[in-house]
């Protein structure tokens, strides 16, 4: 190859600029962003095509060394919620296409995050005779199967388009063997194209701070004992569970000055997630325990980790989960439910704790474990500072850059 790589990364739905925890910003947008910029930084050129949703956004914005992001009109500048987006894609894809073209922009390959992404992906690698890596983030059929209301489900179309791409992807990416094994077993995809890639972080960002200063930056207590939720605000993050889990805490009378603390959604517009938890809390008689405090920015949240005792994760599942690899890297341990990717990042005993998903009796004891425990949160805590280093961006982005080299053997010709 004579010529720097070229990458068209794509997130439709999932601006890599937005904040976390706000409408559809999750994990993935830190991926989709970090990523790229590591990639950058290796000499990768990559361009990451998003659909624009404000008019106050600059529509290419640089996000370091070789890397920015290009926001694409596609029914017109507003928020649209995930379940609006597939009607948008054939504007979308020809918006982009004619940006391509304007700008004479030609790529090597094309890296699709979501199934959303993926079906983008499939267009533009058959117009532009170039190999389609996907990564999905989440699965419909697994979320299907922790689904915990009919309104949670995901519709035949999502999971039909998910196997259309598997089947035609030249590279697919699993976070963990969790997921790998997912995608053989309820889509058949091809083992010999799966490839397994953690996400990664930010060790410069992630990294334990002084507890003191970060309790007192924030307005916490030194006595006070601070169990800590970042993420969205879904059913799938089990929040209720935790809500449960705190109530068990509280009537137990070991714990006066407890406190848990949700970082995450717009608490400013109460959606029907947010309204259901904060009713929770009233008829759970929690309201002076538990503390709504909205998504916060990605460089406030190691003040966060490190002010916490602890760190909750009580989802139904998780792909990878990279709360728990932000929260262990700031040196506090993270109680989790046994699920998904968290099965891999947190160390049972060592690290934190696994658990069942769902089961609020289960979280309380091995809270109250370690709130009782200093030493042994300490401990933890020092342990799980450490697993930082095999997490770094820059190891992740030369792992991702051989996938991109890599070709499975019916597709040796397909053109870099």
């Amino acid at each position: 190859m004579t010529h720097p790589l070229r990458v068209a990364m794509l997130s439709v739905h999932g601006c890599p600029l937005a904040r976390l925890g706000e409408k559809d910003a999750g994990g993935m947008n830190v991926y989709v962003r970090e990523l790229s910029r590591a990639l950058g930084q290796l000499g990768v050129g990559v361009d990451v095509y998003t659909r624009c949703v404000d008019q106050s956004t600059d529509p290419i914005v640089p996000l370091g060394s070789d890397a920015r992001v290009i926001h694409i009109e596609a029914g017109g500048v507003r928020y649209v919620p995930k379940s609006g987006i597939y009607d948008l894609l054939p504007e979308f894809i020809g918006n982009l296409k004619s940006f391509a073209k304007t700008h004479d922009l030609h790529y090597d390959l094309v890296h699709g995050h979501y199934w959303l992404s993926g079906l983008v992906g499939l267009d533009l690698k058959s117009a532009w005779n170039v190999p389609l890596v996907q990564m999905f983030h989440t699965l419909g059929e697994v979320k299907n199967l922790v689904a915990r209301r009919p309104n949670e489900m995901e519709g035949e179309l999502r999971i039909d388009c998910e196997r259309h791409i598997m089947a035609h992807a030249d590279q697919l990416i699993a976070a963990n063997a969790d997921e790998r094994a997912h995608m053989v077993w309820f889509y058949r995809a091809d083992q010999d194209r799966i490839h397994e890639v953690p996400c990664g972080l930010d060790a410069d960002l992630f990294r334990p701070l002084d507890r003191a200063a970060c309790r007192a930056r924030l307005g916490w207590q030194s006595d006070e004992q601070v169990v800590l939720f970042v993420g969205r605000i879904e059913p799938l993050k089990g929040i209720d569970i935790l809500l449960r889990a705190v109530m068990y805490l509280v009537r137990c009378h070991d714990h006066p000055r407890l406190r848990a603390i949700i970082v995450g959604g717009d608490v400013s517009k109460d959606g029907d997630e947010l309204q259901r938890l904060r009713a929770l809390v009233q008829s759970l008689d929690l309201g002076a325990y538990v503390n709504f405090v909205g998504a916060q920015d990605q460089e406030v949240l190691p003040t966060y980790y490190t002010a916490a005792d602890v760190c909750a994760m009580p989802s139904f599942h998780e792909s990878f989960g990279m709360v728990a690899i932000e929260a262990l890297s700031c040196g506090t341990p993270v109680v989790a439910s046994r699920v998904g990717g968290l099965q891999y990042t947190i160390r049972d005993g060592e690290t934190g704790f696994l658990v069942p998903r769902g089961d609020p009796v289960v979280l309380a004891d091995r809270l109250c474990l370690l709130l009782s425990r200093p030493d042994l949160r300490d401990q933890m805590g020092q342990r799980a500072a450490g697993v930082a280093g095999i997490y770094d961006w820059q190891t992740i982005a030369q792992q991702i850059l051989a996938v991109y080299q890599a070709r499975p053997p019916d597709l040796r010709k397909t053109p870099f």
